[in-house]
């Protein structure tokens, strides 16, 4: 096989490069030359030097998603399933957790309500299963009903309620935490009620 002269090299190098940014591969544009080097260390043919290319680029593309997922749902605080202290949970909390953290429920479109007093580990246990749906491929929304109350309130005002329903119902997972904490007036409920009906038969 002929050599590639080292000014071929680096002019293939740039051009890969300017190739991976137009086409929004970070990885391969970071790491190239690593590859290459791994690749001649390991003596890799094409086919395993193009496979492990394109395995890396998924595998980082994949974590960008997941974390960014994680960014976007809004949480107040990151907990996570293997830091819950079960035995500090309630009875029926402890017995349900097996079976909530194979998130069943928002395949199934189904409704998960916890309630308790403050301190309970309820927003912990929320949170937790929101990270554990993130990272399983899921959109997930928090937030708070006071919070959500006052967007429907100003969307409404500036005749943007339609998008902000818009956004809500893709969610495959919304986290309303403080529901019942704080009181409001009917026409509050109100809003709030349609705006939650708008997951009814579709998504958790």
């Amino acid at each position: 096989m002929t050599d590639i002269h080292e000014t071929d090299r680096d002019g293939l190098r740039e051009l890969i490069r300017s190739c991976a940014f137009d086409l929004k591969l970070p990885l391969v544009r970071r790491d190239i030359d690593l590859l290459i080097q791994q690749s001649a260390d390991e003596q890799w043919n094409l086919w395993q030097f193009t496979a492990e290319l394109l395995r890396r680029e998924k595998e980082n593309r994949s974590e960008n998603q997941r974390r960014h997922r994680i960014k976007n749902a809004g949480f107040p605080q990151l907990r996570y399933l293997n830091e819950i202290d079960t035995d500090a949970l309630p009875a029926d909390a402890r017995k349900a957790l097996p079976t909530l953290e194979t998130l069943d429920f928002i395949k199934n479109g189904r409704n998960l309500i916890l309630y308790g007093n403050p301190g309970t580990g309820k927003t912990h246990l929320a949170t937790a299963l929101g990270i554990a749906a993130c990272n399983a491929g899921h959109s997930v929304l928090f937030t708070s009903v006071p919070r959500l109350l006052t967007q429907i309130r100003e969307c409404r005002n500036a005749l943007t309620l339609r998008s902000l329903e818009n956004k809500f119902e893709r969610y495959d997972m919304v986290i309303c935490d403080e529901f019942g904490y704080v009181s409001c007036d009917k026409a509050g409920a109100e809003m709030l009620f349609n705006h939650l009906s708008l997951r009814t038969d579709k998504k958790t």
